[in-house]
């Protein structure tokens, strides 16, 4: 029998699980802090000061009425669903998948509308989209 008295091992302190906890709560707090500039704007659209319009061989004009109705190169697109939209974008893009949609949006029309021309040119295959506006100066002289 040992009766010898045994050295006692002292604590050790496991910092890795502390500095994981520390990432993960880092992380989080620059995500939250992030989103939340976007509730302080005040957004009036569609104005823009942009240089002048460039030429696109390959466009393909979408117009978006205040009512939400569509028309793809000056052609009204019957019906309002994603589908309608999509099959009139692959007809009216000659150039395929290299065409540039421009979405030209009335500034009343409704938020759904525009992401419905967004979705129709994502199922067609269409992936450079941009927005026409008017510079502000023309806005106000209206």
């Amino acid at each position: 029998m040992n009766f010898r008295p045994r050295q006692k091992e002292e604590p050790e302190i496991n910092l890795i699980p502390f500095i994981d906890v520390l990432l993960v709560v880092l992380i989080f707090l620059m995500l939250s802090t992030t989103y939340s500039k976007f509730t302080e704007l005040q957004l009036k659209l569609p104005v823009a000061d942009a240089d002048a319009q460039r030429d696109y061989p390959k466009e393909v004009i979408v117009a978006v009425s205040s009512d939400g109705r569509f028309s793809v190169k000056g052609v009204p697109v019957t019906g309002r669903s994603v589908e309608a939209v999509a099959q009139a974008l692959a007809e009216g893009a000659k150039a395929g998948k290299d065409s540039v949609v421009i979405i030209t949006a009335d500034a009343t029309a409704p938020h759904q509308s525009v992401i419905t021309v967004m979705e129709a040119a994502r199922r067609s295959g269409l992936n450079q989209i941009t927005f026409a506006t008017q510079s502000s100066a023309q806005a106000g002289s209206r």
